[in-house]
């Protein structure tokens, strides 16, 4: 059973683009670290999820353990604070033997408690997971104690078939109740939103190998680029910046909302259809270099067509 590190992040608008090449660069650094397995970046999808997904899995609970308190991840995390909004929630889950799918949406929950109340909150929790037991469409639930020195709260993993049922067990008024309950024996609680953590690129009927990182950059390089191109050329420059005279932040600021967007909607359709080079069956060497052959020919055929007609 491997181990996985999950940080969602809020990162400003204007800085996406920015947040994308940090984590780039930040995946070179944890991918010679010993026990790593592989790295997923999930841009926001709103309005399921409004949040940047980092999932780093780690062969064993040491080999992650080492990588967050490394001295190289701290001075990544230093030089990302330009780019985020309010605090990452980081958490370290073991992950489901026997690859099984997850749900299409998930919740994960935070909980900081009070110094001596953990026994009581044990108790507590409890008695919430038989009630959530009943709720309609729960597919799973995870409950993770805190590690000392490396996370510091409760982490309850809620999923659920779909939205509206995970909606209505977090309004239930069951729920609240049990929620104001635990408020005595807590300092800080929050929910963030999640989509089950699908995984864009996992082959999971194949069972398939993890997706190498450099493959995914491609894919995402593939569509960026012209996503941001043709929207600067047809509409942020003539329509945002000329006729309507918008300051170059908010100009920028629209351009990445629309790119994160389109580009987030169209990276699973693309790596869907590239599954013969995301996950080669045959010969594997053979498989790779075509593909990347092919995306570095349409990444030229871009340039010149933009170079020549625009």
């Amino acid at each position: 059973m491997t181990v996985s590190i999950v940080t969602q992040t809020s990162v400003r608008p204007e800085r996406s683009e920015d947040f994308a090449r940090w984590q780039g660069e930040t995946s070179n650094i944890v991918s010679g670290f010993p026990g790593f397995v592989e790295q997923r970046l999930m841009p926001p999808n709103p309005p399921l999820q409004v949040d940047w997904v980092i999932l780093q899995r780690f062969q064993t609970m040491e080999d992650a353990q080492r990588w967050l308190v490394s001295p190289e991840r701290q001075t990544r995390i230093e030089g990302a604070a330009p780019f985020l909004i309010g605090r990452d929630d980081v958490h370290i889950v073991r992950d489901d033997e026997g690859g099984r799918k997850p749900a299409p949406v998930s919740v994960v929950v935070s909980t900081r408690v009070k110094p001596g109340k953990e026994g009581e909150y044990r108790v507590w929790e409890r008695k919430i997971a038989a009630a959530q037991s009943k709720a309609p469409g729960l597919q799973g639930y995870r409950f993770e104690p805190p590690m000392p020195g490396i996370q510091e709260d409760f982490v309850a993993i809620l999923r659920f078939d779909n939205q509206a049922n995970l909606d209505a067990w977090l309004a239930s008024p069951v729920r609240r109740k049990l929620i104001e309950e635990a408020e005595p024996l807590t300092e800080e609680f929050h929910a963030r939103l999640g989509t089950g953590f699908e995984q864009w690129f996992r082959d999971e009927e194949s069972g398939a190998a993890p997706l190498s990182i450099w493959k995914m950059n491609m894919i995402v390089l593939l569509l960026l680029y012209p996503i941001v191109f043709i929207w600067g050329v047809w509409v942020g420059t003539p329509i945002l910046q000329d006729r309507m005279n918008m300051p170059w932040a908010f100009n920028l600021f629209v351009g990445n909302v629309f790119s994160v967007l389109l580009t987030g909607f169209m990276v699973p359709w693309v790596a869907n259809r590239m599954g013969w080079w995301m996950f080669p069956k045959g010969d594997v060497l053979r498989a790779n270099v075509l593909g990347a052959l092919l995306l570095c020919a349409i990444y030229v055929v871009f340039i010149v067509v933009f170079w020549k007609f625009f």
